[in-house]
């Protein structure tokens, strides 16, 4: 019989081959623990993790990220009324508003569209250190959003497309000094260049598996190189309209509240939770007795990577090798490692920045000081240490 390479295989064997010497790095710096390692406490966090902190929230240790992909049931999950459950043999995603055809398209009509693969890796938009759990990288399959918009036929006056969930609660809304009750579903929109790009993804099936419900079964919208937020979970409902869109979670909830210098002012200005901003952290630091090698995960919106630099307490940046293999995937988490010569023993702290094309550097947590709401927190990251 002839065994079928899944993509996940082939980026996992892969990785070992570059770790055998294609960069002149050890096999054990990518990124699985080889028998000889030992990883070195972090004493910036605890020795274990609750992994699981309530049925609507799960996140995963990164210090033990050992391939490119999460497997489905460490993915980290988040929401915010709970987990439908939803009847495959019934579901209809349904498109209304300002178009020429509704639909109501069942799982079938979608799996008989045609079909393509992302890799994304993505973060809450409120994930932050030492933990920095609420991320993961998958594989995802399913249709592009653009084949089922035009099926429907978008209107010219169309300019926001709306997406809800199945997930809805109750909620008080405050407005001028009074406070309403209302059944509020959760919904993220796209303006209508976004939607009609060839990047989102109606996905249904994540590293080969079909969703599971924490992850939005039986459907999702993925929007590549966003934060988590917008990346909508039991998609239910696609309704295309000229007005914005002011749900509470994208109008209320979801923002982030940063000060800036205009013309000598300080200018407090809101911005929606949208593409991610970039980021690097410190995994974990590992050694074989002799040697030690810092490894890192980079998070971003897509931009090509320039480079990622590691520095040890307050020395010179020095350069890290981001992995070949993932730093390929645009939309994927990239891995990279350094090489940590001649650790003295005593404590130490270990910090990452990473730099794209366009000039873009990780900020320090002091340039973040104007942002005073804690989302998008993607400031470079001291890791604390102690080399025996």
């Amino acid at each position: 019989m002839t065994k079928q390479t899944t993509r996940r295989e082939m980026l996992k064997e892969s990785i070992a081959l570059a770790g055998l010497g294609v960069l002149g790095l050890p096999e054990w710096a990518f990124p699985v623990l080889a028998q000889e390692q030992a990883v070195v406490p972090f004493t910036d966090m605890p020795e274990t993790l609750t992994l699981a902190r309530s049925p609507e929230r799960r996140i995963i240790d990164v210090r033990t990220i050992n391939e490119a992909f999460t497997p489905n049931d460490q993915f980290f999950t988040t929401q915010h009324y709970g987990h439908p459950e939803i009847d495959t043999a019934t579901y209809r995603l349904r498109v209304s508003g300002l178009v020429d055809q509704p639909l109501a398209l069942s799982l079938a009509d979608l799996h008989s569209m045609s079909s393509r693969e992302l890799v994304f890796g993505f973060e809450c938009s409120g994930n932050r250190g030492p933990v920095n759990g609420l991320s993961s990288n998958g594989l995802w399959r399913g249709v592009p959003l653009r084949a089922v918009l035009e099926r429907a036929g978008v209107q010219s006056e169309a300019r926001e497309f709306v997406f809800f969930g199945a997930d809805h609660g109750e909620e008080e809304v405050d407005f001028r000094g009074g406070t309403y009750t209302v059944d509020q579903q959760y919904g993220r929109s796209l303006e209508r260049d976004q939607a009609l790009s060839d990047e989102p993804l109606l996905a249904y099936s994540l590293n080969d598996e079909p969703l599971t419900t924490h992850q939005g079964s039986p459907l999702r919208l993925l929007v590549p190189g966003w934060y988590g937020a917008p990346n909508v979970k039991w998609l239910s409902e696609i309704h295309v309209q000229e007005d914005q869109y002011l749900g509470k979670w994208q109008a209320r909830s979801y923002r982030t509240l940063k000060g800036e210098m205009v013309n000598g002012e300080m200018k407090w200005k809101e911005t929606a939770i949208s593409k991610m901003r970039l980021k690097s952290f410190v995994a974990r630091v590992t050694t074989d007795g002799s040697r030690h090698n810092v490894f890192g995960v980079v998070l971003n919106d897509g931009t090509p990577i320039q480079s990622v630099e590691v520095r040890i307490d307050d020395g010179p940046w020095q350069a890290a090798t981001l992995d070949p293999e993932t730093a390929s995937e645009k939309y994927g988490w990239k891995f990279f490692n350094y090489k940590w010569d001649n650790a003295t023993p005593g404590e130490h702290t270990v910090t990452s920045r990473v730099t794209d094309v366009k000039g873009n550097v990780q900020p320090t947590a002091e340039e973040l000081e104007p942002k005073l709401t804690f989302l998008e927190a993607n400031a470079q990251l001291p890791r604390t240490l102690v080399i025996g």
